[in-house]
């Protein structure tokens, strides 16, 4: 009965663990075009699900197409590649992920919370 218990838990943890998509935290000083969204100065959660990634505002979320490239070697910190009005690139903190926005690709879901 214990090892049941046991092989449940650890089952459900390892679950989890393979389940949870890590987020990192950037800031934009100015507002800045990604692909085709235009994302406004402040503080964002990004994740990478697929070839999105998914920016998160307090209530707002919105996916912007993204292509991933793989480095040879793992980022130390998470940095931006931009130029003055468009966010080209963001090197993930503790990966070798790197994700790239592709010019004038649409958002495929923009959900904006009531207020």
């Amino acid at each position: 009965m214990k090892l049941t218990k046991l092989s449940l838990c650890v089952a459900t943890l390892a679950l989890g663990i393979a389940s949870a998509a890590s987020s990192y935290s950037i800031h934009l000083t100015s507002d800045l075009q990604a692909g085709a969204t235009q994302l406004k100065a402040g503080d964002y959660k990004v994740q990478v699900q697929g070839s999105q990634a998914i920016f998160k505002q307090g209530k707002t979320t919105v996916q912007v197409p993204v292509t991933v490239e793989t480095g040879n070697n793992t980022y130390r910190y998470t940095t931006m590649d931009a130029d003055s009005t468009t966010l080209q690139a963001i090197s993930l903190e503790g990966t070798k992920t790197k994700i790239v926005f592709v010019a004038g690709e649409k958002p495929t879901n923009e959900v904006a919370a009531a207020q």
